[in-house]
């Protein structure tokens, strides 16, 4: 499962490498390749936040097994997402980069939910989960469930300008339906030994 997850998570960009090398990305390449990346980081992240989900509702507990790699490619394309800006828009100007990030909310808060998901992909080996600790591990990659509103808001302010609502809106009450599910099932296991006096 781990070798097909991996095949069909390579795909978009095979595609995008292809279109590249056939010259089909379109008047604006940039703005393709932007987009295709930032699409993709929003498509893993949902996909892995519906992991556990999913593994809870049906039983198929091998399904937590390929959350690690998905959360790696979600991080995979937001590094292809980041790298097409700082190359194209700012010619690795780090300094010119900054500026924008600091000028502009939808990259600000994009700049963020990326940065936040470097320690998440430093740490998704079994050495640094063993380094760490369960219990810190598992706080740390709790920021997953930050980065993937931070991913939708920046999503939003960037379509806000073309009042083009309909795919942010979309992964909103997605990530929405995900993260209330979750509490929904921590309120309710805080509530069993509640009941169980009673």
């Amino acid at each position: 499962m781990k070798v097909i997850l991996f095949i069909v998570a390579l795909l978009p960009f095979l595609r995008l490498f292809s279109f590249a090398f056939l010259d089909k990305l379109g008047a604006n390449p940039v703005e393709f390749i932007t987009r295709n990346t930032g699409d993709w980081t929003l498509y893993l992240l949902c996909i892995t936040l519906a992991m556990t989900p999913l593994r809870k509702l049906t039983q198929w507990h091998w399904l937590i097994r390929l959350r690690r790699m998905l959360g790696l490619f979600a991080f995979f394309y937001a590094l292809l997402h980041f790298t097409t800006f700082l190359w194209f828009d700012h010619g690795f100007d780090v300094a010119e980069m900054w500026k924008d990030v600091l000028k502009r909310p939808f990259i600000t808060v994009g700049f963020i939910a990326f940065v936040l998901l470097l320690p998440l992909a430093v740490t998704s080996t079994n050495s640094m989960i063993k380094r760490l600790g369960g219990k810190r591990w598992q706080w740390l990659h709790r920021l997953i469930y930050l980065i993937a509103p931070l991913g939708v808001l920046h999503y939003f302010w960037m379509k806000a300008g073309k009042h083009d609502f309909s795919q942010p809106v979309l992964f909103g009450l997605i990530v929405a339906a995900l993260l209330i599910v979750r509490l929904f099932w921590r309120w309710q296991s805080s509530r069993m030994p509640l009941t169980g006096r009673q």
